[in-house]
């Protein structure tokens, strides 16, 4: 018996909080990655028309598949990451009587079902669909909406994070400005899609924040040391 309690109380070779560091880095640099080899490609951009669209889709890059292949694993990293930040964010949230971590898991959640979309619908369009307005265009606004999980789940992570002194006030910042970006976007999807002006800059410099972001909260959970106390 005392062998069994011995057990259940050994430490993790690798704790959850490091696990779910590895994870945000390892989704940073998937994502990163994934940008690399399809945007010199030509992979259309927010608010491209559908001209464009089927020039890409039309004649998809043998890449394409691969790369949308890489989409559940991507999923899955966020979901861990996610995960090790309420776990370690969750007993000061308590302590102040406030639940950001779970509004950013939300974020998290809803961001993974809305580009298992629009990852779906890519795939519909490399397989003939791009000569569909309609599905061009829904892919699009699918892409910018989920700006507005992004943006909880930065907003939640971000201030929680901060909060618990699991992350600096800068990290803490940068992850409200691409926040508030990705909503602006995500408000602004009608007239995004409608390929009016430089809007859809404001989710692509979002979106490059929020790689920074990914990175530097993956790094803070890397290095943490125990679980995290109830300070002010």
């Amino acid at each position: 018996m005392a062998t069994l309690v011995n057990i259940g109380r050994r430490r993790p070779a690798l704790p959850f909080s490091r696990l779910g560091g590895y994870a945000a880095l390892g989704f940073a640099t998937m994502i990163v990655l994934s940008n690399a080899v399809l945007v010199p490609m030509g992979l259309p951009t927010p608010g491209a028309g559908l001209a464009e669209a089927r020039d890409f889709y039309g004649a998809a890059p043998a890449a394409l598949p691969a790369v949308l292949a890489l989409g559940p694993l991507t999923w899955a990293l966020s979901t861990v990451f996610a995960a090790a930040a309420v776990a370690v964010l969750w007993r000061a949230e308590r302590v102040h009587a406030t639940a950001w971590s779970l509004v950013g898991l939300a974020g998290v959640l809803l961001q993974n079902g809305t580009f298992a979309a629009v990852t779906a619908l890519r795939l519909a369009l490399a397989d003939g669909g791009a000569g569909t307005g309609g599905l061009w265009t829904l892919q699009d606004a699918l892409f910018l909406l989920n700006g507005t999980f992004l943006g909880l789940a930065l907003t939640g992570f971000s201030l929680a994070g901060v909060r618990a002194a699991v992350i600096g006030r800068r990290l803490g910042g940068l992850g409200l400005l691409a926040a508030t970006l990705h909503f602006a976007s995500a408000t602004l999807t009608p007239l995004i899609t409608g390929g009016d002006g430089p809007l859809g800059l404001l989710g692509l410099i979002g979106w490059l924040l929020w790689v920074i972001w990914l990175a530097g909260y993956g790094s803070a959970l890397v290095r943490l040391r125990g679980i995290v106390g109830g300070g002010s």
